[in-house]
């Protein structure tokens, strides 16, 4: 029996055995083509970027290890990204930073870009059946240092403010380029690295800042801000914390990113999910796995993941919550990073997709909580592997570990060459 073969015999036990339980498989196989993830760009070459202004990197932004054949230019990453969606089905977006422009050589700085440096990857991403989504980038810039948006010397402030919106309007280019929004990300890196007195200062700061950027409505692209709980050499204060973008977010009706490395790694990004949709119009995930908080370790199928998924869900947010990755790992061979972290993301929400909701969701109105507590373990045994394999028959892509040899030969022949 071929491997296709025995695929699809076992998608046919596994549809016997989900219909059993109230699961349409097939629905369920529509609903997971359609999420589309937007993938990092940044893997691919370490958060470099291809600017030309000697800058040094910084603003608590570190990708680390050495493996060789990462991306040294635009052409090198288009390779790559187009290599990593041959390893996955489904369609998905490419998210870009401001640093990865097509500045031709040229010393473009950051106050100065336009539409014009990102044409070569609108046309690319057209060619490519992508979609774009954006990011401004604070870090890594001589004018970075501990404070952006929030620094009280309005010379920089207003630097990184016109940095900020001339990306709204790049993003704005980008979406009616491509006749689909973008989701442009704000997070910026500012804080500090000892105890802090003028927290309130910085703040407020940082609240004008936004309302300066986002004074012009555009309805092209979506914008999204991003906290964290602190950055390398920040670690004591960070302005855009949870509390201030979640105020912002529900004040101003911005959506807000939920970064699952971004918070203490106590806290169950997945129980945020059906609080903010009350109170902001949509969401934006970054997908990561912090090994010790934010340390963006490739995405698993962990219990973590499959919760966040498992959230959207059963709040029926398919269409309001925006679903990316955000991980660099330099240690491992890069197109791999990326294979492992959108296949798992894509397996969680597979699970959450086949869980039997709708019994679920009865036994809870009922009181009836030991057939829902029973329900749920035993829904972790039923097959949703076999349906992940034919998943990926369907998408013609690489099954179960089939894709290591196709990521070993792109090795052999393309990055190990750079």
């Amino acid at each position: 029996m071929t491997k296709n073969s025995l695929v699809q015999r076992s998608y046919e036990i596994a549809k016997e055995r989900y219909a059993a339980v109230g699961v349409d498989i097939d629905a369920a196989l529509v609903k997971l083509q359609d999420i589309s993830i937007s993938i990092h760009c940044w893997q691919a070459d370490d958060v470099c970027g291809f600017e030309n202004l000697g800058n040094a990197g910084g603003g608590g932004i570190q990708a680390t290890g050495n493996y060789p054949g990462k991306a040294r230019n635009i052409e090198e990453l288009q390779s790559d990204i187009s290599k990593v969606l041959t390893l996955v089905g489904g369609k998905h977006r490419l998210n870009l930073h401001a640093i990865y422009g097509d500045f031709g050589g040229k010393t473009v700085d950051r106050d100065q870009i336009d539409a014009s440096h990102f044409t070569t990857w609108m046309q690319w991403a057209k060619e490519s059946d992508l979609k774009l989504d954006f990011n401004s980038t604070s870090f890594g810039h001589t004018k970075s240092g501990d404070l952006t948006l929030a620094n009280p010397d309005k010379s920089i402030r207003d630097f990184w403010i016109e940095h900020t919106k001339r990306c709204r309007l790049i993003s704005e280019e980008m979406g009616k380029f491509q006749n689909d929004p973008c989701i442009m990300n704000l997070w910026v890196h500012d804080g500090m690295k000892d105890l802090t007195v003028n927290k309130y200062k910085y703040r407020q700061l940082l609240e004008q800042s936004l309302d300066e950027i986002f004074a012009i409505d555009y309805k092209n692209m979506k914008d999204c801000i991003e906290s964290k709980l602190f950055g390398i050499a920040l670690e004591s204060y960070t302005v855009g914390s949870h509390d201030f973008y979640l105020g912002y977010g529900a004040k101003k009706q911005k959506m807000v990113t939920l970064d699952m490395g971004h918070f203490h790694l106590s806290e169950s990004v997945a129980d945020k999910i059906s609080s903010l949709l009350l109170f902001t119009p949509e969401i934006m995930l970054h997908v990561s796995r912090p090994v010790r908080w934010d340390s963006d370790h490739v995405t698993l199928l962990t219990d973590e993941v499959i919760d966040l998924a498992k959230e959207v869900v059963r709040a029926d947010a398919i269409n309001k919550v925006h679903v990316g990755l955000d991980f660099f790992d330099a240690s491992i061979n890069r197109i791999g990073a990326y294979a492992i972290g959108i296949r798992s993301t894509q397996k969680a929400f597979l699970q959450a997709l086949l869980e039997p909701l709708a019994k679920l969701r009865e036994y809870e109105a009922n009181g009836q909580y030991f057939e829902r507590l029973a329900l749920l373990e035993e829904a972790k045994g039923l097959p949703w592997n076999a349906v992940w394999d034919y998943f990926c028959m369907k998408s013609d892509v690489a099954i179960g570990e089939d894709y290591i040899a196709e990521v070993q030969q792109y090795e052999k022949d393309v990055t190990s060459k750079r």
